[in-house]
């Protein structure tokens, strides 16, 4: 039986995820992160920005776990715009248990570097979509 194996994070990525969370433009965007198995590291996959939450979905791997981060241009139903930060968790089912363990035992550290107040988790990346993200965003203000 293998061993829980916790990754560091990648130092450029760390910085990447600084600037992002500080960042001001007024638009979707997002940082796809992945564990680089034989470095144990948590590393940059993909960076979007000015997207729509169609295109960050089909942007995520579909058979393999990753993390993102992402910045959301929230409209509420009383008319404010909001600019939520947070955390995904995509582990598809299906993968191999190891690569699962690895990603589960590094996801709290990673979110705390983000410093992501919001951390949501999906088995699939078809759940991902407007209304999935207005529910589960209904509960801040």
């Amino acid at each position: 039986m293998s061993e829980l194996v916790i990754c560091d994070i990648d130092e450029d990525l760390l910085k990447k995820i600084k600037k992002f969370k500080m960042r001001k433009e007024k638009n979707n965007a997002a940082i796809i992160m992945k564990i680089n198995r034989e470095k144990h590291l948590i590393v940059e996959d993909e960076e979007l920005e000015d997207i729509t939450i169609d295109e960050f979905r089909e942007a995520l791997p579909t058979t393999q776990p990753s993390y993102s981060l992402v910045s959301y241009v929230h409209k509420h139903d009383d008319g404010r715009t909001s600019f939520p930060y947070f955390f995904l968790y995509v582990a598809p089912q299906g993968c191999k248990p190891e690569l699962q363990m690895m990603y589960a035992g590094s996801k709290l550290r990673l979110i705390k570097e983000a410093q992501a107040t919001k951390d949501f988790e999906v088995r699939s990346a078809d759940e991902i979509d407007e209304e999935w993200l207005k529910e589960k965003l209904r509960f801040f203000r």
